[in-house]
């Protein structure tokens, strides 16, 4: 089972916005990839290269949002709106990672996310591999969104202006199963607009959702548009 994290990013501003010390974007990519996601896609123009640095040494994989004339292009234009970008960030992660069957969709103001809510998204898929799983907090849904990528159709199909939350809901209308999980973490919730250190408590789900995942065969699927130094991983994707 491989999971991948898309880091949505609506500007290269956005991305870069601090988050306890760090660019949001780059917080977001060690605690996915903590939480045992893999490959790492980060969605976002990078005009000045201010993005790439942000992520350098990092896993994190950046996928420009602009659609180029190369052969090997994944998906539509920034200005197609943010069901696009889930679009093109998942189809990055399965050229990327051909066993790819799930992606974490991760609009990058959520930046106070638990790893270990990571970690129980993808148990929990291990367990309901079709569903599209959501975690929430004192019934408020968050972020990120497991999406199973053989759902990589119909959310192309939906309105490609669509808003996360709107996209999300557009696919479990469709008649995909949606679970939600209370993981007990209010950074699931509750975005960057709220200090760090003024979060409610971290209490974790109130008991196990299956058992963890092996991840231990993942490098051997990257291809070799995608080695294991993530250095190299940051110039633009197929940008000509």
């Amino acid at each position: 089972m491989t999971v991948a994290a898309v880091i949505l990013a609506a500007s290269p501003a956005s991305a870069l916005v601090d988050a306890a010390g760090r660019a949001s974007v780059r917080r977001i990519a060690e605690t996915a990839w903590a939480g045992g996601a893999m490959p790492l896609v980060v969605v976002a123009a990078d005009p000045d290269g201010a993005v790439a640095a942000a992520l350098g040494g990092s896993e994190a994989i950046l996928v420009s949002p602009a659609v180029s004339a190369a052969p090997a292009d994944v998906g539509p234009a920034p200005d197609a709106g943010p069901a696009a970008q889930m679009v093109r960030g998942m189809t990055a992660a399965v050229t990327l990672v051909a066993s790819t069957d799930a992606a974490l969709v991760w609009p990058v103001h959520m930046a106070w996310v638990d790893a270990e809510t990571v970690t129980m998204l993808l148990q929990a898929h291990g367990l309901e591999p079709v569903a599209l799983l959501r975690p929430h907090w004192q019934q408020v849904p968050g972020w990120p969104v497991l999406v199973p990528v053989r759902h990589l159709d119909a959310l192309g199909a939906l309105a490609a202006d669509r808003m996360p939350d709107d996209a999300i809901a557009d696919l479990a209308a469709t008649g995909v199963a949606l679970r939600t999980l209370d993981l007990g973490d209010p950074g699931a919730v509750m975005d960057r607009d709220t200090p760090m250190d003024a979060l409610p408590p971290y209490v974790g789900p109130a008991a196990p959702v299956g058992t963890p995942p092996d991840w231990g065969a993942v490098a051997a699927d990257l291809t070799d548009e995608a080695p294991a130094a993530s250095a190299p991983h940051l110039a633009p994707w197929n940008d000509g």
